[in-house]
This record gives structure tokens, C-alpha cells and sequence, in this order.
């Protein structure tokens, strides 16, 4: 019987393929041969060394809907050196269910628009796509073009490939754009079959090289508060904490805060100028 093959598995048997073609040979205790490299696992050998049949291991990464389970996936993890970020990608697309529903888009509650317009500090509010759902005056004057991009335009993985005045306030584009990137695809997860999230991949795909090369690099990573710095037009270089809130009566929105260094002070105001979705 030949297995179905499912997007989300799919989706795991691609990450799969290049952590064990990226692999070390001698680091898992393998020898050098004269034809190969030490970069590069046969499925094979991945599967001898996690302690399965090798067509079990074939048709994993081929993206068949066959049981896994987690002692099995915890070795494959461990012959691929995989991070704790990565375990966590791939056990969740390993996990056997239907794929996702078409989703729509997420709704903000009024009351957690006022609770960002309460800051004093930019601060907004993405979907599961990273669309940007809410923001308040301080966000507006850090970013001041959120303010006049249609709905559709408004999603922050899209804007900081595509949108030059983004990419000129990132002192350090490329560090950002990745660990961007690397951080959207461990959130999306099992998503990334959605409608929705393909919609914004496939576009980037079509309108980003950086994107496109960076895609392909497949890197995950939890996210982390972090200090970031932004160029501001008329501020000059600023210094922010990156924070981020997931409200328990919306888990589907995170709040994202940049809080302000004793270098960033945004000026206060009105927040009647903040335009709300």
C-alpha cells in the first residue's frame, strides 16, 4: 500500500532532508570515504543510527502519513543534532491529524487596542501570519508608514523584505530578517499548510530574492526578548527591549512591545491619530 503523502508531512520530510544532508559525518562517528564528503547523511545511515528501518525513514521524508512516535522522532532529533526550537517544529507536523482548516482572518478585541494605546512605547498586534491587526501612536511615530498601507499590506514579515523604509530603519538588516524568519516558521508550524500562510510565503517567493535564499535555508528559532535597534528618521539611532505578550483570552494575537532603553524615549502623542483596523 503506498502511503499518502500530507502537506504537513511534507513540510517536516523538507526539513528532514536538509539537516541530514547538511550533517556532519564524523560528528555522529561515521568515516570519510573517498567519495563522499563529511558533510551529507544517507537516509540510510540516519536510519541505522536512529534505530529504524530504512523505508520507514524514506517514506518520513517523503512526506507519507505514517505513525510516528516520540521515542522514534527523539532519536531522529538526536542523530540530526537538532535544537530544542527545531524538536518542538518537527514533532508538531509529526503529530497525525487534518491539515488546516482555511482560516480567517483574527478579530482585535477593543479592549486589547486600548490597552496598547495605553503604552507609551511603540507596541502592536499581530495575527498568526504576522498580519499587523492593532498599533498605537508610539509604533506610528517609530514606523509612520503603517498608517497608509492598505490591510493587505500590513503584514510584518512582508514589510520588512519588501518595504525600503523598513529595511532602512534595520541598522542590521540581514542579522534581523533572519531571526525574523527563523521565528515565523517555528510559530506558524503545522499552519504553514494554511491557506493564509502560504498566501504570504508564495508572495514573498515572488517578490523577494532575500527572502527566496533565505527561505530556503529552512532555520528555526523560538523567540526570545531581545534588545533591537532602529534608525528613526529624525531620532537618529534608537535602542529598544523587544518584548511580546500572547493574552490568554486571544492566544491567536501577540502583543509586540519595543520598550525603551534610556537611549529611546518616543514623544507622546495623541493617540486619537492612531488609525485601528
Amino acid at each position: 500500500m503506498i502511503r499518502p503523502r500530507t502537506p504537513r508531512r511534507e513540510q517536516l520530510g523538507e526539513f528532514l532532508a536538509a539537516r541530514r544532508r547538511a550533517m556532519s559525518r564524523t560528528a555522529v562517528g561515521l568515516p570519510l570515504t573517498s567519495r563522499r564528503s563529511d558533510t551529507g547523511l544517507s537516509r540510510e545511515e540516519v536510519a541505522a543510527l536512529s534505530g529504524v528501518s530504512s523505508s520507514w525513514y524514506t517514506w518520513l521524508e517523503q512526506g507519507r502519513d505514517i505513525n510516528v512516535s516520540r521515542q522514534v522522532l527523539a532519536a531522529v532529533c538526536r542523530v540530526l543534532d537538532l535544537t530544542a526550537a527545531e524538536g518542538e517544529y518537527i514533532s508538531a507536523l509529526a503529530e497525525q491529524g487534518k491539515e488546516p482548516d482555511p482560516e480567517r482572518a483574527e478579530v482585535l478585541p477593543v479592549h486589547l487596542q486600548r490597552m496598547v494605546d495605553a503604552f507609551d512605547f511603540p507596541a502592536f498586534i499581530v495575527g498568526t501570519d504576522w498580519s499587523i491587526v492593532g498599533w498605537n501612536s508610539g509604533y506610528e511615530w517609530l514606523y509612520p508608514r503603517i498608517a497608509d498601507l492598505d490591510e493587505e499590506a500590513r503584514n510584518l514579515l512582508s514589510l520588512v523584505y519588501t518595504d525600503p523604509q523598513l529595511r532602512e530603519m534595520l541598522p542590521d538588516w540581514e542579522r534581523d530578517s533572519r531571526r525574523f524568519l527563523a521565528e515565523f516558521r517555528a510559530e506558524s508550524g503545522v499552519r504553514l499548510s494554511s491557506p493564509r500562510h502560504r498566501a504570504v510565503v508564495e508572495r514573498l517567493r515572488a517578490e523577494s530574492e532575500d527572502f527566496l535564499l533565505q527561505w530556503a535555508e529552512l532555520t528555526v528559532e523560538r523567540f526570545t526578548s531581545r534588545i533591537r535597534n532602529f534608525r528613526h528618521r529624525d531620532a537618529g539611532l534608537l535602542e529598544f527591549e523587544h518584548h511580546r505578550l500572547v493574552p490568554s483570552d486571544a492566544p491567536d494575537l501577540h502583543i509586540v512591545m519595543y520598550v525603551p532603553t534610556t537611549r529611546a524615549r518616543p514623544p507622546k502623542q495623541d493617540r486619537a491619530l492612531v488609525k485601528r483596523r
